[in-house]
């Protein structure tokens, strides 16, 4: 069989090469130029409309605030300037400078809920204050500076380098010799000794030239410079702290921890319902036999009560089996005896469908006792999947460590690929949906990629914690 599998991208740094050279550097530098100009005109208007718009909604919404408006007015103010500063953010991605991550936006508890709670959601996160600041005062002031510079420079370089072409179009007083009146005259009267014997549209034409040169030379360091201190400003005002982290850490911890209560809750009503089903309906009846086979012994009938004997004994089995089955499904002795390997191998094993194994013997090293059992539970209802709904023929299944550029494990990546008939998707209320939740009670991921057609991809990929 060939399956295909699609891994994601192992999260390693990748080491740039680094610019050894002036003249490298200098020519970096240009190749940023345009979007770092770009970015310092378009920032200017942007910052012209963030403080008209967002100044006249602030102060009329803190005029109103004795009103039931005001604060209403005051929220919406500082929804605006949140999209102020994400447009912002958004341009600075011209400047080729790092992107600045989003902030932490709703910090709240899970259990606050409520009208007013979310009505002043806003009003008690610092960070749509900052972004009200950088919106309403701080922007417009070092965008006006920095669009002047910006303009300077780039009216200064390239007018300056095609003056020679422009100048000849812009009326001139010309002195009765013929030579032009313009101060060019006056600069070679006042350095002969540099200028001596030239005309006044040529003084003016080298003057510009050389103004052209040492502003054009100069432009990458002048509007990177810009560009960079509108980045460092806006990281430090729009962009993460590090409570946010914090804050995203236990609002993930919590979604986590319902999502393994959900899916326990799931898995402890499918067990019931399994052992309602199974075993229990199996020990009704061999009690039945039991009490039928006592009253045949009683009557003497020894042919009659062997054969309920012998259908009793081959109920007990049935149960037992049965309830093997439930008990491997929840914590299989292979699992607790030789670990997540070799319990990935088995399921393989005693799987009806051709089954390609590539499973690193080291994750039993790096996987937690609780990962272990979640990943052998996922992987064991994936390939019961596979047999009975997907029509494969093969399976490939895949565990595999995702490292850090140190080598220290991140991840653990679980593929189970069949070659059936495609068309499985998460849904409310299915299977899968309560695999996803039980991948989501370690923090992890459950991806699907299952078009009609097949391959069906079920990727699992979980961030580890280093066993004990």
């Amino acid at each position: 069989m060939t399956a295909a599998t699609t891994e994601p991208a192992p999260l390693q740094p990748v080491a740039s090469r680094p610019v050894s050279g002036f003249w490298a550097s200098y020519g970096q530098a240009w190749v940023r130029t345009p979007g770092s100009a770009l970015y310092l005109l378009a920032v200017f208007v942007l910052a012209m409309v963030s403080v008209s718009l967002l100044a006249s909604l602030f102060w009329t919404g803190v005029g109103l605030l004795i009103l039931v408006i005001g604060l209403p007015l005051i929220v919406l103010t500082l929804l605006i300037a949140r999209g102020f500063g994400i447009a912002d953010r958004f341009l600075l991605l011209l400047t080729a400078q790092p992107e600045i991550p989003e902030p932490e936006w709703n910090r709240d508890r899970p259990e606050a809920t409520g009208f007013w709670m979310t009505l002043t959601r806003p009003i008690r996160n610092a960070h749509y204050w900052l972004y009200l600041v950088h919106g309403m005062i701080v922007n417009p002031i070092i965008s006006t500076i920095s669009f002047t510079l910006t303009v300077v420079w780039l009216s200064a370089g390239l007018g300056g380098l095609t003056y020679w072409f422009w100048g000849l179009f812009l009326p001139r007083s010309w002195n009765a010799d013929g030579s032009g009146g313009e101060w060019g005259h006056y600069v070679a009267d006042f350095m002969p000794w540099l200028f001596g014997g030239w005309s006044s549209w040529a003084v003016e034409v080298a003057l510009y030239l050389i103004a052209g040169i040492v502003f054009t030379f100069t432009m990458p360091w002048v509007l990177g410079g810009l560009a960079r201190g509108h980045h460092a400003i806006a990281k430090g005002m729009l962009g993460r702290w590090q409570s946010d982290e914090l804050a995203a850490e236990v609002r993930a911890e919590a979604a986590a921890r319902g999502a393994a209560v959900h899916a326990e809750d799931l898995a402890l009503r499918r067990l019931e319902r399994d052992i309602h089903d199974g075993p229990q309906q199996r020990l009704v009846r061999l009690q039945m036999d039991l009490a039928a086979l006592e009253r045949r012994a009683e009557s003497g009938d020894t042919d009659a009560a062997a054969d309920l004997a012998r259908e009793a004994r081959g109920h007990a089995k049935a149960a037992l089996d049965e309830l093997r089955a439930l008990s491997s499904g929840v914590a299989p002795p292979l699992l607790q005896d030789r670990g997540l390997a070799a319990a990935l191998g088995a399921v393989a094993t005693a799987s009806p469908l051709w089954v390609q194994v590539d499973v690193d013997p080291s994750i039993d090293l790096a996987v937690s006792q609780e990962a272990a059992r979640t990943v052998y539970f996922v992987v064991a209802e994936l390939m019961t999947n596979a047999v009975k709904h997907s029509g494969a023929t093969g399976v490939t299944l895949r565990a595999s460590l995702r490292r850090s550029a140190a080598g220290t494990p991140t991840h653990l990546d679980v593929w189970v690929v069949d070659n059936g008939r495609g068309g499985a998707a998460i849904t409310s209320g299915h299977g899968l949906e309560g695999l996803r939740e039980r991948v989501a009670g370690l923090r992890g991921v459950l991806v699907v990629t299952s078009p009609v057609g097949g391959p069906t991809s079920v990727g699992a990929h979980i961030p580890l914690t280093v066993a004990p």
